[in-house]
């Protein structure tokens, strides 16, 4: 049988810099996307146009504030060497955000007082992913050796609300949970450039799945972003850089939430099982692999919208099948 987490770590072998789509396969060179500044904030691009496991990182040059260290190892490794990387913030307690913090291990690290426990024990970050046992065994050794996970403590919170001041740049704290229960983005007041972290306004929507992810919460902290005055939005992943989105764009990255609750509950006129609902596929679309990965989304997903529905009176639980009540 095919071990798992080497099937993955095929698949990012296979994806730097190679076709869009999460771990799909090679087939057409992507052109790598160029490191952009917007004053003294330059947008470090992520391998594989920061497409999960990779994200995009920021570097705050004269401060030496270094976000998300996860772009490109080879590239912040050169950072290290030639920049005077002063201290490392983290907009949330992701993997695919933290990925190369290891090599910044003696720097001050900054991240939401909400978020710090997982990267304080590996045990508490499987947990809050909302792995099951199975999936542990694939996704410990992964976090370990793909992920560079180190156990870490931060030695500061980001506190909602409050400005930091670095040098002559201005850093609005934003409490942004839902995709993660302390996730932050960040407003560069003077140049008017806003940090959004995950909420990445890719056409595949948000990511909800995690134990302590609310969908609710996701929607709030969508409006909240969506009304800063910002003229550059940052991303951690994909696309990356948006010149004055229209607020189209915000409603439809915001609108595959309700697309997929209408899919379930079309789903639902028939009772199902979680696995016949996981199997569907609303999330991803289709099967893909490795499936460790994806039937994983899939269902913490489900279980997210089917609570969500159930909070409301929308749907029943009977005898391990979930049905819509008006049916």
């Amino acid at each position: 049988m095919t071990d798992p987490a080497a099937h993955f770590y095929s698949f990012i072998s296979a994806n730097r810099n190679q076709s869009p789509g999460p771990f799909s396969s090679p087939r057409l060179w992507v052109i790598p996307m160029e490191e952009r500044s917007f004053g003294p904030i330059r947008f470090l691009p992520g391998e594989n146009r920061g497409r999960y496991p990779f994200c995009h990182s920021l570097y705050i040059e004269g401060a030496g504030v270094l976000i998300d260290p996860a772009s490109d190892r080879e590239r912040l490794i050169r950072l290290r060497a030639e920049e005077e990387v002063k201290m490392v913030w983290l907009s949330h307690w992701h993997g695919d955000h933290f990925m190369h913090l290891d090599l910044f291990d003696d720097l001050p690290l900054g991240i939401s007082l909400r978020d710090a426990p997982p990267l304080a024990d590996l045990r508490i970050l499987l947990d809050w992913y909302g792995l099951n046992d199975q999936e542990r065994t694939f996704w410990e050794p992964l976090l370990r050796e793909q992920f560079h996970y180190r156990p870490r403590k931060p030695t500061h919170y980001l506190m909602d609300g409050e400005t930091i001041q670095l040098s002559d740049l201005s850093v609005e704290v934003i409490a942004t949970p839902g995709h993660t229960p302390g996730h932050l983005a960040f407003f560069f007041r003077e140049p008017s450039v806003l940090f959004a972290g995950d909420y990445d306004l890719t056409r595949f929507g948000p990511w909800y799945g995690d134990l302590f992810s609310d969908i609710d919460d996701t929607r709030a902290s969508l409006n909240r972003l969506q009304g800063i005055p910002a003229h550059i939005v940052l991303t951690g992943h994909e696309t990356g850089v948006f010149e004055n989105p229209p607020e189209e764009l915000w409603r439809q990255y915001g609108s595959v939430i309700a697309e997929r609750e209408k899919k379930l509950l079309h789903l639902l006129e028939q009772p199902r099982a979680l696995e016949e609902i996981t199997a569907a596929c609303i999330i991803y679309g289709r099967p893909r692999e490795p499936r460790a990965f994806f039937a994983f989304g899939e269902r913490v997903h489900m279980i997210k919208h089917l609570k969500h529905l159930q909070k409301r009176g929308m749907i029943l639980w009977e005898n391990g099948y979930y049905r819509r009540q008006d049916v």
